[in-house]
């Protein structure tokens, strides 16, 4: 039995201008839904969440919400009152949805405990893109919305930050939709995937499943599509021939035939302009250079606002090196890529650069164009080509590689989408030769199909490369050796981002061995595979997993006491406590689940 639909929209239509962006679209959000959303930039899906959310209108098509549900919405670039705090933006948030005092208290703490702020009192404009958007996450939750819409919500932040969000979004109960392109984090969030493309006749293809599944099924329709296509074609070169032959409308027969040949013809050459789907052309050019060691740097130091970010660090840099910086927002990455690049002096050490290395230095900030620039002198300067690896290149032609069309050219930097701003950026790298590209969130706002071909592209640069992204599948795919700041002038070195997620994240609760009930209850059993102190671990660890969910029930009795409501510094402590029992019982069922997999 399907469960019951909470949002929807029907045939829903919306263009800008003469430029449609989807036509028709149908989808439905059910209780327990969790949807990711895919497509090219350009394709709409910003503009389908505002008509979800109520924001925006559609040009025709319905909207229809459940009577009494809440809907919540975290758009790109969320928004906050100035001079606000933390808990502020909260506590408006629960007391526009709950009229007791002591509930939205309550409501209130138990938010802010699960965000993992330090100070609910520090004012909104202090806080760092990444801290931002999980405050707006957490504000729509204190509403307690039924159906919780999310754009892009992994912009802004770091690795730790997405992870967060991840685990935060299995432990709610409701609905949620999220468009998204980072796509590991989509395989951990979604149950059922939407592509909007206009490469579907319906202009929408979904399936149940993750995004690993969802690619599969997806080739699989393409491939379906591609042969009906072709059996298309082959019946309208029939209807061609025949026509070719001096067919007559005499009869109404042959009237019929004529006006089906029309509308095969039709069909044709929809569905052939429709696959005409082309990729940004992505190459960056590298020196060839084979110095052995392009950049060194020994006992590297930097402080910064009266913290350590970097301290006693030794890196060296040479030709096929391709390195990840991790670590939290503020934990220096972007300093050191300063330092690495020349732009910014370390306060310790030494840092030798080859003689007459190129650098090309993708700023997370993007800076240096200005909005009032239109694209043609973004692009090519104050000419009309540009030298691309010793050629000559038209600017409409060099437009159009990075998906822009010739009428574009006229339009303001600033009106474009954040997709084409990245692409104007990366347009601009393309051009120069490097022996070292430093890149810092290079991925923001770049559809799943750019990011694709930008992979195999930094994968064909013979270089070196050292890499800032909270893309989790390019960062994986790209580097060969992880650094991790940890904003306190220690860096730790990993091998690859597995690695790194072990020594982070703990295991999640469904791969921790058997039910729990089944646990408690079972006699363990002995096992020479064990160590001697494994084995006595073994004997009595249910016991203490039975002890340790007793302490768990207790604190979440005393977090449930109505007594403690208006006091919400005492709601936090106890929240706090409850999420350390809790931690605690999911602790040692990943030691359970360990020491019963040695005996297997």
């Amino acid at each position: 039995m399907s469960a019951p639909v909470i949002l929807s929209v029907q045939g829903v239509s919306k263009a800008y201008g003469a430029a449609p962006l989807f036509r028709e679209l149908s989808l439905a959000i059910a209780e327990s839904d969790r949807i990711g959303v895919v497509g090219p930039n350009g394709s709409g899906k910003s503009t389908l969440l505002r008509i979800l959310a109520g924001l925006e209108t559609p040009d025709h098509g319905t909207r229809a919400l459940r009577r009494l549900a809440r809907v919540g919405y975290v758009p790109q670039d969320p928004t906050f009152p100035a001079a606000a705090t933390i808990e502020d933006v909260v506590a408006s948030a629960a007391t526009a949805t709950v009229k007791d005092a002591s509930e939205a208290a309550l409501r209130v703490a138990r938010t802010l405990s699960r965000a993992g702020f330090v100070d609910v009192n520090a004012q909104v404009g202090t806080l760092s893109g990444g801290w931002q958007k999980r405050l707006a996450i957490v504000r729509e939750l204190a509403c307690e919305p039924d159906v919780l819409l999310l754009d892009e919500p992994t912009n802004h932040l770091d690795v730790a930050g997405i992870v967060w969000l991840e685990a935060l979004l299995r432990s709610e109960r409701l609905a949620y939709l999220v468009v998204s392109h980072d796509r590991w984090f989509l395989e951990n969030v979604a149950g059922r995937m939407v592509e909007i493309n206009r490469v579907y006749a319906s202009g929408l293809f979904e399936t149940a499943g993750r995004y690993s599944d969802f690619l599969e099924r997806r080739d699989d329709a393409l491939r379906e599509q591609a042969a009906y296509q072709e059996t298309l074609a082959n019946r309208v070169r029939g209807e061609i021939a025949w026509l070719r032959q001096g067919a007559k409308a005499r009869t109404t027969k042959q009237q019929a035939r004529i006006a089906k040949a029309g509308a095969l013809i039709d069909e044709l050459t929809a569905a052939q302009d429709r696959l005409k789907t082309p990729t940004a052309g992505i190459t960056f050019s590298a020196s060839g250079r084979q110095t052995r060691r392009l950049v060194v740097a020994t006992g590297l130091g930097k402080d910064r606002g009266g913290r350590t970010l970097v301290d006693d660090l030794d890196l060296v840099l040479r030709p096929g090196t391709r390195l990840g910086l991790l670590g939290a927002n503020g934990s220096g990455k972007s300093t050191l890529l300063q330092m690495l690049a020349g732009t910014l002096e370390p306060d310790r050490g030494t840092l030798t650069r080859a003689d007459d290395l190129r650098t090309i230095h993708f700023d997370q900030q993007r800076g240096g164009l200005d909005p009032r620039w239109p694209l043609r002198r973004a692009l090519a300067g104050d000419a009309d080509t540009v030298i691309y690896q010793g050629r000559s290149i038209h600017i409409a032609s060099w437009a159009k590689r990075f998906l822009f069309r010739f009428e574009q050219l006229g339009m303001p930097i600033g009106q474009l989408s954040g997709g084409e701003r990245a692409r104007v950026h990366i347009a601009r790298l393309t051009l120069e030769t490097a022996d070292l590209m430093l890149l810092d969130e290079p991925t923001n706002d770049l559809d799943i199909p750019t990011l694709e071909v930008l992979e195999e592209s930094l994968l064909e640069f013979t270089g070196a490369i050292v890499l800032v992204t909270h893309d989790r599948f390019l960062l994986d795919r790209v580097t060969t050796s992880l650094l991790a700041l940890d904003g306190r002038g220690g860096v730790e070195a990993f091998a690859d981002l597995a690695q790194w997620q072990a020594a982070q994240v703990p295991v999640e609760p469904e791969t921790r061995g058997p039910p729990r009930a089944a646990a408690a209850t079972r006699a363990p059993r002995s096992s020479k595979r064990l160590s001697y102190h494994e084995q006595r671990e073994w004997a009595c660890i249910e016991t203490t997993i039975a002890d340790a969910e007793g302490e768990l029930a207790a604190c979440r009795a005393r977090l449930d006491d109505p007594a403690i409501v208006s006091d919400a510094a005492e709601v936090a402590r106890r929240y706090a406590a409850t999420e350390a029992a809790r931690a605690r019982v999911e602790s040692l069922y990943a030691r359970w689940a360990e020491l019963d997999a040695k005996q297997s």
